[in-house]
C-alpha cells in the first residue's frame, strides 16, 4: 500500500523559511515522479513544483519560482520542498503526490497523480 506522509509545516512569519518533507513507502520510490501541490483556503488545489523520477528534471510554478525548490533523496525515499521568502499568499494546505508515469506531460495537473499524502498546513503571517 502506497503511503505518503508530509511533515515540516507550521506557522512562520512573512520572509521566513520552511522545509517540507514527504516520506514515501509501499512503492519503488526511485521510479516515481513527485509533485507538490497546495490548496489555499476557499480555493482549488494548485500546482507548486514537480521533480522527475531521476531528479534531473524539475519544474516550479511561476508563483514560487526563485523562492521554492523541490528536491529528492531516492536513498531515503524522501522528497522535499524548501520554501524561502514566504508570503502570506503561500498560506495553504500542502500536499505531496506521486505517480509512476515516466512522461512529464501534464504533471502540473493534479489528475496526473495516483497517490497523495494527507496534506500539511503552512500558515504565513504578515
Amino acid at each position: 500500500q502506497v503511503q505518503l506522509v508530509e511533515s515540516g509545516g507550521g506557522l512562520v512569519q512573512a520572509g521566513g523559511s520552511l522545509r517540507l518533507s514527504c516520506a514515501a513507502s509501499g512503492l519503488t520510490f526511485s521510479t516515481y515522479n513527485k509533485g507538490w501541490f497546495r490548496q489555499p483556503p476557499g480555493k482549488e488545489r494548485e500546482f507548486v513544483a514537480a521533480i522527475s523520477w531521476s531528479g534531473l528534471d524539475t519544474y516550479h510554478a511561476d508563483s514560487v519560482k526563485g523562492r521554492f525548490t523541490i528536491s529528492r533523496d531516492n536513498a531515503k525515499n524522501m522528497v522535499y520542498l524548501q520554501m524561502n521568502s514566504l508570503k502570506p499568499d503561500d498560506t495553504a494546505v500542502y500536499y505531496c503526490a506521486a505517480d509512476p508515469k515516466r512522461s512529464t506531460t501534464a504533471w502540473t495537473n493534479p489528475n496526473y497523480y495516483n497517490h497523495w499524502g494527507q496534506g500539511i498546513q503552512v500558515t504565513v503571517s504578515s
